[in-house]
């Protein structure tokens, strides 16, 4: 495990930079299933743990931990290991903050692939759409740490129930959820970033996206049951260089249903779409 910004990451391969973007409680566990094989095929791929609730490092105290602040926090990481011409690739609350990041700091963006994610006014979307709200009441945090330890509570719709088909394993929930069962900095980290989101983020990153012309992959769930097929149709119309397809037999975890389907979209459309040449 690696450092940078104070954020840690995992490191694989060599050649094209693709970094990734989890989503609210959820760590580069995310993609394991997909950054061996894209590291094989010829990239060099970067997971990092972004501050979202399932991180190692606790960050400081004054740190912006709005979508604004995580996004510039992106911004600064790609900076600091001096990546440029990167693919994006993000799920669920990372699409989010991926478009907030396209929209305010795109300079070393090369290309997107947005995966089933919040945008518009839907961010949080139903069911946690009360999520902020809910972050503001003193212990809430702490007390939803302690709960979501139990695996009828994490299997609940409002949980994780309804983002991965068939599941996510135990051992990879454990990873997630232990940070704020553990950590009083990390559910203080958790509870400053939730309280925070308000869809006015992603309304303004929509606005400003209609001039981001490099190109953007729309992989949306052909089941999926939290973000409905509205969000990235509209974000395709929004786009000057989008192109939208559909996984089969998935839900919002498309890294957790369709690893190997959407490793050949995240390759093939680095490849086909302007992807550079030997990675830095």
């Amino acid at each position: 495990m690696k450092t940078a910004g104070g954020v840690t990451y995992e490191e694989s391969g060599t050649g094209p930079v693709v970094v990734f973007v989890h989503g609210l409680l959820a760590n580069a566990s995310l993609w394991r299933k997909v950054l061996p094989e894209v590291a094989a095929a010829g990239f060099r791929c970067i997971a990092p743990n972004w501050p979202l609730g399932a991180h190692q490092l606790p960050m400081a105290p004054d740190s912006d931990l709005t979508p604004s602040g995580v996004a510039k926090l992106i911004a600064s990481f790609l900076d600091e290991l001096d990546l440029t011409d990167v693919t994006v690739v993000a799920n669920d609350t990372g699409g989010a903050l991926t478009q907030i990041l396209m929209a305010n700091h795109p300079e070393r963006i090369g290309r997107v692939v947005l995966t089933p994610c919040d945008a518009f006014e839907e961010f949080f979307p139903a069911p946690f759409d009360q999520l902020p709200r809910l972050a503001r009441l003193p212990g809430s945090i702490w007390l939803a740490s302690r709960l979501l330890q139990y695996g009828v509570v994490r299997r609940l719709p409002n949980t994780f129930g309804r983002l991965a088909k068939r599941g996510i394993p135990d051992a990879i929930l454990d990873s997630y959820l232990q940070p704020i069962r553990d950590s009083a900095a990390i559910r203080r980290d958790a509870k400053r970033f939730i309280a925070g989101v308000h869809s006015n983020y992603t309304l303004a990153a929509a606005e400003a996206l209609t001039s981001f012309d490099k190109p953007v992959l729309l992989v949306q769930a052909a089941d999926d049951r939290i973000f409905a097929p509205q969000l990235f149709e509209r974000l395709a119309k929004t786009l000057p260089d989008a192109t939208l397809v559909t996984v089969a037999d998935s839900y919002s975890f498309i890294p957790e249903d369709q690893p190997e389907e959407l490793t050949r979209l995240i390759v093939d459309f680095t490849r086909s779409r302007g992807g550079p040449g030997p990675g830095r």
